[in-house]
């Protein structure tokens, strides 16, 4: 019996994974891996701070995009692309996301070319600012008319910088939702609950920057490092592409093997507490790969899947993998990617309480200057529909709130009918 002949099979080399830091968010968060990355050295080699190449991880390159050049120029990745120079003259977008996405639109080219030839493209950005927000969904559309497999890893504002950054946040994210196949979202509010009380700020920063370079690195061993049971990029492609809010969680235990330490990694990867609050149970796809030495035994293996499965949904689709690591003989990890997990879209309370810098026609300042808070179908228990995709964020043009202000501190004699107006100064108070 002859088979068919497929002709010869191309040997699969290493995926090329690009890292993209926009804004100063996204560029601090890139600086913070190349940093840990030389501080561990890790065996590959670094050619001029710009890329990162080995046998174990693959070859990953960075990038850092802005329009402010002073921060590009103090970036420790060489491989920069300042855009909107001709607009922001290398000064920033001055927190305003519309200056960030013109900027970003004009310099769609220099976008294209960094991104070709990558297989997946990690896109880190600050959501809530300027440059970040603005102009992130544009190189993630970008990377999806090259039909490259895109993963955003985006933080959102603390409760402390006020609702105007968190609705920006809020827009920005519903936005880079369009082009991104996945997204991870951390809100910076959630680092005081997973660090001690005397951590400093730069453990805090560290925390939420460490999620970026452990989706990167967690997704790059997955598919370059040898295993019993290989992971490769069709996989991942099949997980991760077009499936909305995504989470990575990562464990690790200690101990002889049976003595429980399988089933505690996975329960630690399963509960990530910084990232978005997400339920397991509506995950679409998960990716699992467990890391060990030659000792990991095959129950180990069962215990982890089953682990992991008993928080899942009956109908995701599960792959799992193994890498083999002669030098842990002692500890197994655990990393965990699970998408599908539900649509973005912006809060909708955030979406109907809209800044006064753009009033909705719902909710008009009264006497005390802050917005009236309308029943709507969803506070009366219906559905909201959602909001169209975001055309602009508001405009410096837009109407200010002192312009409905001034209205509200005219005297109260300018705004009564003519008939009803009188000068307290006639009157003659000697007239009994």
């Amino acid at each position: 019996m002859l088979y068919p002949d497929y002709g010869d099979f191309e040997e699969q080399s290493g995926a090329l994974i690009k890292v993209v830091g926009v804004g100063g968010g996204g560029g601090n968060a890139v600086n913070h891996m190349v940093a840990n990355m030389i501080k561990q050295d890790i065996g590959g080699t670094f050619l001029g701070e710009n890329s990162f190449d080995s046998e174990e991880h693959g070859k990953i390159i960075f990038y850092a995009v802005n329009t402010d050049a002073q921060a590009l120029r103090k970036s420790q990745v060489q491989q920069t692309v300042q855009i909107g120079g001709a607009t922001t003259k290398g000064l920033g977008a001055g927190a305003n996301p519309n200056v960030g996405r013109k900027a970003a639109e004009d310099d769609q080219e220099e976008i294209r070319k960094m991104l070709e030839g990558a297989d997946m493209v990690f896109i880190a950005a600050g959501m809530g600012g300027g440059t970040g927000t603005g102009a992130a969904p544009v190189v993630a559309k970008v990377a999806k008319e090259l039909g490259i497999l895109t993963v955003a890893v985006v933080t959102k504002p603390f409760a402390f910088e006020g609702k105007k950054r968190m609705q920006f946040a809020e827009l920005g994210i519903k936005d880079l939702a369009q082009y991104v196949d996945s997204m991870i979202i951390i809100p910076n509010q959630q680092i005081q609950k997973v660090l001690p009380k005397n951590a400093t700020l730069i453990d805090a920063f560290a925390a939420a920057n460490d999620v970026l370079r452990n989706s990167v690195m967690g997704i790059s061993d997955m598919i370059t490092s040898p295993g019993m049971i290989n992971v490769d990029f069709a996989d991942v492609r099949t997980v991760m592409s077009e499936m909305g809010q995504a989470m990575i969680g990562f464990g690790s235990a200690k101990g002889a093997p049976g003595e429980g330490r399988a089933e505690e990694a996975a329960r630690i990867a399963v509960r990530n507490d910084l990232l978005e609050k997400v339920d397991l149970t509506n995950a679409k796809g998960i990716l699992i790969n467990i890391t060990g030495g030659f000792d990991i035994a095959f129950d180990e293996f069962n215990v982890v899947g089953d682990t992991i499965h008993s928080f899942a949904s009956e109908d995701a689709t599960i792959v799992v993998g193994t890498t083999l690591v002669p030098e842990m003989s002692d500890e197994i990890r655990v990393t965990i990617v699970a998408t599908g997990l539900g649509e973005i879209a912006p809060n909708e309370t955030i979406q109907l309480q809209k800044t006064m810098l753009n009033p909705d026609p719902r909710t008009y300042p009264n006497e005390s200057g802050k917005p009236i808070e309308l029943r709507t179908p969803n506070s009366l228990g219906g559905s909201l529909k959602r909001p169209e995709p975001i055309s602009s964020y508001p405009q410096e043009g837009s109407p200010k709130p002192e312009e409905y202000r001034s209205k509200l501190e005219e005297p109260i004699t300018d705004r009564l009918p003519s008939f009803q107006r009188f000068d307290p100064s006639s009157i003659d108070r000697n007239d009994k």
